[in-house]
């Protein structure tokens, strides 16, 4: 996103520390890749990219008692840990997949553990 320009700048909240997508510039970024398909697409997203892309989409989940240390791990600020951490307990990931995207290609894992990461990698491979 950022060495591409696919955003419109830094999010205005500097505690944030992150760039404001630009949805349309990332979709016509990746259309021909993905069109070829064989992908795998890693986001925090994905309400925004067409079905017709997905044969699979997989939303990691993960609790709050895990996910807070592991966001101030990463040295997040308090604010950008809160709104995350905020996120996961509205679900807003998976609202958005479900909302988006066939029940049939939709799958929810938890992703607590290192164990957790293995099952999930072997059942999707």
């Amino acid at each position: 996103v950022k060495s591409k320009g696919l955003h419109a700048g830094k999010h205005e909240d500097a505690d944030f520390d992150c760039f404001v997508l630009d949805e349309d510039k990332i979709c016509d970024e990746l259309e021909d890749q993905m069109n070829r398909g064989g992908n795998v697409v890693d986001f925090h997203t994905c309400d925004f990219f067409p079905e017709r892309w997905f044969d699979l989409v997989v939303v990691l989940r993960t609790d709050n008692s895990v996910l807070f240390p592991r966001l101030e791990g990463r040295g997040y600020s308090a604010k950008k840990v809160e709104e995350n951490v905020e996120c996961e307990i509205m679900c807003v990931v998976s609202e958005d997949a479900r909302e988006s995207y066939r029940e049939d290609i939709l799958w929810e894992l938890q992703s607590n553990t290192v164990e957790d990461l293995n099952a999930n990698v072997a059942r999707i491979a």
